[in-house]
């Protein structure tokens, strides 16, 4: 991609937060499980928590294309700051695609400046098929009795407002679906697990969430049963930031890779020299080649108005398999050392894992594009 004067200063300044910043607290977060909010602060004053949102809203106005590329650049150097990142996007676009003028003026900008979000639409019946989620919001006085639980909730324990996905009309399907904006400080009835132990993106935190409490009207996301179609579309947006996710992790990994083959040597020379390893390399080369090109198809369609379901399943999926593919022959290019916590790469896999799964698996972004095919 080529970017405009002001667009690189921009990337040059993540850069360097990046790599001055996160990536030497990468491995502690992972080790301690230390949670990402320790970066709000600096990522706050750099304007990070509003990178996906209007200039009018308090974020910083940018393109899909410079949006991919910034989450990538935050991903390959601490995939769990990207991870609570990319969760706050989720909320966020919640508001800025379904909200009205008055609920996005009250949130927003406030998100832009380090109010940190949580999206709440799994369930633990409900993952791969939200519409079949449990959660009610009932009519109740001047508001909504919000009732139910929600699973793998990222920020949850840390946010100061959570986008509540839940059934106003329990026997509508999809087209009951509603969405509510929840500041826990203030609303009584929100019971929060202890976070989940998971495999990778350890900084990164998933929670449970329990409800029973009273809503204001205002807080609804849009008209009644709008919530299915608000929390698609920020769905696509997910997955485009999934792949840039992958793609950033996958980079720094062949970086490293190339890096080992060119210096570790064997017989008196580099192992760079063998043809079987120069294929694994190039393999990954072409991979993460073909993960961007889908990743930044998809990223200049957001916000065009057209829609991009299919380009946000195709780069979702192949960026998230491919990447999985480029750090393991990175790891095995490193050989023993590669499966050691001394090196990134086994915590690069393990981080890697949950792109396959989370915001939509694999198999259901084989299923959008399978509908699309046959539509």
């Amino acid at each position: 991609m080529m970017w405009n004067d002001d667009e690189q200063a921009i990337l040059t300044e993540i850069t360097r937060f990046a790599t001055e910043v996160l990536a030497p607290k990468a491995a502690e977060l992972d080790e301690t499980a230390r949670f990402a909010t320790c970066h709000l602060p600096a990522m706050t004053a750099l304007g990070l928590m509003g990178l996906n949102l209007p200039e009018a809203e308090g974020g910083l106005g940018l393109s899909g294309p410079m949006l991919y590329r910034a989450v990538e650049i935050i991903a390959g150097a601490c995939a769990s700051t990207a991870s609570m990142l990319t969760a706050h996007f989720l909320a966020t676009d919640s508001l800025h695609l379904g909200g009205d003028a008055v609920l996005k003026a009250r949130i927003l900008p406030r998100a832009a400046q380090g109010a940190l979000g949580a999206f709440a639409l799994t369930e633990p019946g409900a993952g791969s098929n939200p519409a079949d989620m449990r959660t009610t919001a009932r009519r109740e006085g001047t508001g909504y009795r919000l009732r139910g639980s929600k699973c793998f909730i990222s920020n949850a324990g840390a946010a100061e407002f959570i986008v509540v996905y839940a059934k106003t009309g329990p026997e509508a399907g999809a087209r009951g679906v509603s969405a509510f904006v929840i500041e826990p400080a203030v609303t009584p009835g929100i019971t929060i697990a202890p976070p989940e132990r998971t495999m990778g993106l350890r900084g990164g935190h998933v929670f449970g969430v329990t409800f029973d409490c009273l809503v204001p009207e205002e807080n609804r996301i849009g008209p009644e049963g709008s919530g299915f179609r608000t929390a698609m579309k920020v769905l696509d947006n997910g997955r485009i930031e999934v792949a840039a996710q992958a793609t950033g992790i996958a980079a720094v990994a062949l970086e490293a890779a190339v890096a080992y083959a060119k210096d570790r040597q064997i017989s008196g020379k580099p192992i760079a020299d063998f043809q079987g390893l120069q294929w694994m390399l190039a393999d990954s080369a072409n991979d993460l080649a073909a993960a961007r090109a889908l990743g930044y198809a998809a990223a200049r369609l957001r916000g065009t108005g057209a829609r991009y379901a299919s380009e946000s399943a195709h780069a979702k999926l192949f960026a998230s398999e491919a990447a999985w593919r480029i750090a393991d022959r990175a790891l095995q290019i490193h050989g023993g050392y590669g499966y050691c916590r001394d090196f990134p790469l086994e915590r690069h896999l393990r981080d890697l894992r949950i792109f396959r799964i989370y915001e939509g698996s694999s198999e259901i972004q084989r299923t959008i594009i399978a509908r699309e095919l046959l539509s």
